[in-house]
């Protein structure tokens, strides 16, 4: 989330270049990323160094295929708190959810905006019910369930 004191930061063609092959893949060593390049390995390293400390690279991720490991059911929750000021407090108790994979706090319709990863349709009514209903200050939910992912990508650079 971007506050007052945050500013953006220019990156160079190097930089993106970086950027753009850990994007396809974030297991591709420094010592490669710089022979694509035709720069040291040294750079990389720098260059890395910075992204991260600047707070542009936050971490490593693997995508991983939740289909393959059981999870059939993904679904987005539309959230309605009691009151804004309760948001601190369900976001703490919604950390304790392992299905939720995503929470953004909103403008519009809903308060809240959740990604929820289940096994199927019972799992996903035991979440609702059992855990994220059970939050005092959740007044209600609506549920969407996905389909298909269509889309799923970084940032253009």
């Amino acid at each position: 989330m971007q506050t007052k004191t945050q500013e953006f930061y220019q990156i160079d063609k190097v930089d993106k270049d970086i950027l753009l092959l850990l994007i396809k893949d974030a297991f591709i060593p420094y010592t490669e990323i710089a022979k694509k390049l035709i720069i040291s390995s040294g750079t990389v390293h720098v260059r890395m160094n910075k992204l991260k400390e600047i707070g542009i690279v936050k971490g490593v991720h693997i995508e991983i295929d939740a289909a393959k490991l059981g999870y059939d059911i993904c679904a987005f929750l539309g959230i309605f708190l009691t009151r804004g000021s309760a948001y601190h407090d369900v976001v703490t108790r919604m950390k304790t959810i392992p299905e939720i994979v995503e929470l953004h706090y909103t403008t519009g319709t809903y308060s809240m905006f959740a990604k929820i990863i289940c096994r199927d349709t019972k799992h996903l009514r035991e979440v609702l019910n059992e855990k994220i209903q059970e939050i005092k200050a959740v007044e209600r939910t609506e549920t969407f369930i996905s389909l298909e992912e269509s889309i799923s990508r970084q940032v253009k650079l």
